[in-house]
């Protein structure tokens, strides 16, 4: 596997959230709060590392084109963004919660928690939505994100670009999903 990237641990066990768990960790991010609410979406609609969206500002948020702009972070010594189209709704869900920081344009974190608070806040989602294995976790997040842009037939170079990779490689890696995710883009050609 090229650069580490994996998508099943050693045991075989997946390490993606697959099309199902994806769903129930959106709807069980509903019932939880404003904030945390949308750090969930932000993250399973951007497919951004939690770190990168632990980073966001309002200033990162096109609110007119929909689209967020992430600081690649893996990028070492170098300031790269990347920009994201987001859904809609979920634009307005964040000018709504984070108003005062939009108006002002605040160049201030909009999630004020720790790496390890909000890792921890995106587990106890996974947990109330049933999830439970080696893919319950931000990282398995950030894999489904990428499990699905393929099922969605998302071009390949506009996925790499989405998630940041550097290197093709690593982003074809999200084409060898099997199971449920393999039958859905086998089923387009049938």
């Amino acid at each position: 596997m090229d650069g580490g990237l994996q998508l099943y641990a050693p045991d075989g066990r997946r390490l993606y959230l697959n099309g199902s768990e994806r769903m129930s960790f959106l709807e069980a991010a509903e019932r939880s709060p404003d904030r945390i609410r949308l750090l969930c979406r932000v993250i399973a609609y951007s497919g951004c590392r939690l770190s990168e969206a632990l980073s966001l500002t309002a200033q990162s948020f096109q609110a007119q084109t929909g689209v967020v702009s992430i600081r690649s972070l893996k990028k070492r010594n170098k300031i790269v963004f990347r920009e994201i189209p987001l859904p809609e709704d979920l634009v307005q869900d964040l000018g709504k919660v984070f108003a005062v920081e939009f108006a002002g344009a605040q160049a201030v974190p909009l999630w004020s928690v720790s790496r390890s608070t909000a890792w921890r806040h995106l587990k106890h989602v996974m947990a109330v939505a049933g999830i439970d294995g080696p893919q319950a976790n931000p990282k398995g997040l950030r894999h489904a994100f990428g499990i699905h842009a393929i099922a969605s037939n998302v071009p390949l170079h506009m996925l790499q670009r989405w998630l940041g990779h550097a290197d093709m490689k690593t982003t074809a890696i999200y084409a060898q999903a099997i199971g449920p995710e393999e039958r859905q883009i086998a089923a387009r050609m049938w």
